[in-house]
């Protein structure tokens, strides 16, 4: 088999397999979805925070160097503003009065899940470069790290559909956009199989967007949803399942760090 069919082939089983675990929701029956979502939203706003400060800017700040620390957070503060703009652009696209449903207390607009879908496929197109620099470097390596990528993926993803079917998507259609921004990781792997060399320099820089994404969603439009609720059992729930999505990534990226720890006969550069 060749490098190009395992980069493509693995890069597209993590996709499946985080998706897949995500469309879990489906089974929920939809008149439990007002109960069960503001759980999931809290889970999603640890758990995307997490991803942002622990995983994706200590990696970029490693890959840039310490010379390259200010352009880097700069290029962070860049894309949180550059959401904003365009998180402005699609709400000014979907409501063009004062009052409508897009800003209804019982969901999130809609330009909160076009941004999630589009943070998410930065983030996979960044994890589809690393799995194809681990098959460059040793066929091995290549498939621990597409299984500690997939493992690191699936309760982001989880949290991301819930974020989407809060925001008014339905179930086919949320599942629909999870799985587009699955094939970043595939696009990603390929290009860089083709033209690595190109995009290392530029990878520190796409992972502070990916960081930025996630970041401005967790404080634009998770954290006021969840002071909508303000009732001491609520909170409570909040802070716990918060807690809860720091504490999952938390693991399993130190245990996805440790499986993708190359072997003495193997140099590459790995978040």
């Amino acid at each position: 088999m060749s490098l190009l069919l395992y980069i493509i082939i693995f890069t597209l089983i993590g996709g499946i397999l985080s998706v897949a675990a995500a469309g879990l929701l489906l089974l929920v029956p939809e008149n439990h979805h007002p109960r069960i979502l503001p759980h999931g939203v809290s889970f999603a706003l640890g758990a995307l925070l997490s991803v942002a400060f622990l995983d994706l800017l200590p990696d970029a700040l490693v890959k840039a160097g310490s010379e390259h620390t200010q352009t880097l957070l700069a290029t962070v503060l860049a894309g949180i503003l550059g959401f904003f703009l365009l998180e402005k652009l699609l709400l000014w696209r979907h409501c063009h009065a004062d009052h409508c449903e897009t800003h209804s207390e019982q969901h999130f607009h809609q330009p909160a899940g076009t941004l999630i879908v589009v943070g998410d496929a930065i983030h996979n197109f960044v994890d589809g470069v690393l799995i194809a620099a681990a098959f460059l470097t040793d066929t091995q390596l290549g498939i621990i790290t597409s299984l500690a990528v997939a493992a690191h993926e699936i309760p982001q993803e989880v949290g991301d559909f819930a974020i989407l079917l809060q925001s008014g998507y339905g179930k086919t259609r949320a599942l629909a956009f999870n799985l587009l921004s699955s094939l970043a990781t595939m696009v990603g792997g390929v290009l860089a199989y083709f033209s690595l060399e190109h995009l290392h320099d530029a990878l520190p820089y796409i992972l502070a967007l990916a960081a930025s994404s996630f970041i401005y969603i967790a404080v634009a439009d998770l954290i006021p949803s969840l002071h909508q609720r303000t009732t001491a059992r609520a909170s409570l729930q909040q802070i716990g399942l918060i807690m809860a999505g720091v504490v999952v990534i938390y693991w399993v990226h130190t245990h996805a760090e440790i499986a993708r720890q190359p072997t003495p006969s193997v140099s590459v550069l790995l978040p």
